[in-house]
């Protein structure tokens, strides 16, 4: 009668070393996932400034110039599509970022519009309020790119953790996440005209 509780007592011993080996990669991937999320708020944080500041910054340039309705109206549009766009981290496909970072560099895109324009009203340029503006959006923008490099090493650790052997065998309903990528002509130099 003994003889068979040895070898049941190592199955059972083997089984339980499988269970607890799975679900400390489970708990890892939980883990890893969380970060991601976690990152991506903080991307979110990061351009919910920048959109904050950029209703301060319009407002002190309606104030003080007699200024470009249609630059205005193009930074306050291109703000309200970017507010609208909005990107669940958990299920985050490439589309979806895709559709952010082209509604994020609408933005962009405008803003250095306005505030190229500005370089025309010296008296704007002495503003105080619109100095202080400037600067805050300056570090604004250093601020989104730190986070996007911090979600996309996230990413990476994330997508290492649950695409390599063995883990990939027990997480099957964790899927690879998506990069933030550079906006379409990223790569070229912006042109500045007076």
């Amino acid at each position: 009668m003994k003889k068979w509780l040895i070898p049941v007592g190592i199955i059972i011993v083997f089984i339980a070393i499988i269970a607890f080996w799975s679900i400390g990669i489970k708990n890892s991937a939980l883990q890893y996932s969380q970060a991601v999320n976690k990152e991506w708020g903080n991307v979110q944080t990061a351009y919910q400034r920048r959109n904050d500041l950029i209703g301060n910054l319009v407002n002190t340039v309606k104030g003080a110039a007699d200024f470009e309705k249609s630059t205005l109206t193009a930074v306050i549009e291109a703000r309200a599509k970017a507010t609208s766009v909005t990107v669940d981290p958990s299920n985050v496909t490439p589309e979806q970022l895709k559709e952010f970072n082209q509604a994020q560099s609408g933005v962009s895109s405008s803003l250095s519009r306005l505030l190229v324009s500005v370089e025309q009203y010296p008296t704007l340029k002495a503003n105080e309020n619109f100095l202080k503006l400037q600067d805050e959006l300056a570090s604004t923008e250093n601020q989104i790119l730190t986070a996007r490099t911090r979600f996309n090493e996230s990413v990476q650790g994330y997508n290492g953790y649950i695409l390599k052997i063995p883990n990939n065998w027990f997480l099957s309903e964790y899927k690879e996440k998506p990069y933030f990528e550079a906006s379409t002509g990223a790569d070229k130099p912006v042109e500045v005209k007076f």
